[in-house]
């Protein structure tokens, strides 16, 4: 019986007892994916379903009729480079793929491993090693998706503007710059949220004083 007992008592100490490490997703980091995920879902389907998605095929309508503006401003989703057997724009798609699932993983930790936060209705608190993977998985799911991005952006750069160049300069503002230039935003905040945990986390573990 008095097994029993302190075996009963270690584990709500182990339950109440506060981690060293802890992790919360911010609501900007919640709403980024709530925006971000489903927009990347219905682009990996276009660009890893052409030519059936594209323009005259089979499912191109209803779905990826938006699509059919966006090829014109960017050549990379149209006919030109899918003709062209450009490699590019496939490799891009997979990875969005392979960063959607770290993206849900992160996810499913915090939902499914995290508790309620204290005072707080709809936030919820994942420690111990678990809060650790997901910071990991998250962290290193915003740097695919920021490095990805800026190479998007550098092969145009690099490239004369061949994709892009032909559109007038307010359309490739607001059909290319801005819509891109978000997920340079989305995941560089990211990138700077979790980064910030990682590195307390490391300090925390070494015994270093916070600067």
């Amino acid at each position: 019986m008095a097994n029993t007992r302190s075996s009963t008592a270690k584990a709500v100490a182990r339950r109440t007892a506060p981690s060293a490490w802890q992790h919360t997703p911010t609501r900007w980091t919640l709403l980024w994916m709530a925006i971000s995920l489903p927009l990347v879902a219905w682009d990996t389907v276009y660009v890893l379903g052409r030519p059936h998605t594209m323009e005259g095929g089979a499912i191109h309508w209803p779905m990826y009729v938006p699509y059919r503006l966006y090829a014109e401003v960017d050549h990379v989703y149209g006919w030109k480079a899918f003709n062209a057997n450009e490699g590019f724009t496939g490799a891009q798609g997979f990875l969005n793929l392979i960063e959607s699932i770290m993206y849900v993983t992160y996810l499913w930790i915090v939902l499914r491993r995290g508790e309620p936060r204290a005072g707080a209705t709809t936030q919820r608190v994942v420690d111990g090693r678990m809060a650790a993977w997901a910071v990991l998985v998250g962290f290193s799911a915003a740097v695919m998706t920021l490095s990805k991005t800026a190479l998007y952006w550098l092969i145009e750069l690099f490239g004369n503007f061949s994709n892009i160049g032909h559109n007038p300069m307010d359309r490739l503002v607001f059909l290319w710059i801005i819509p891109n230039g978000a997920w340079l935003l989305g995941s560089g905040y990211m990138i700077w949220s979790l980064g910030s945990e990682i590195v307390d986390g490391l300090a925390l573990a070494s015994g270093t004083k916070e600067d």
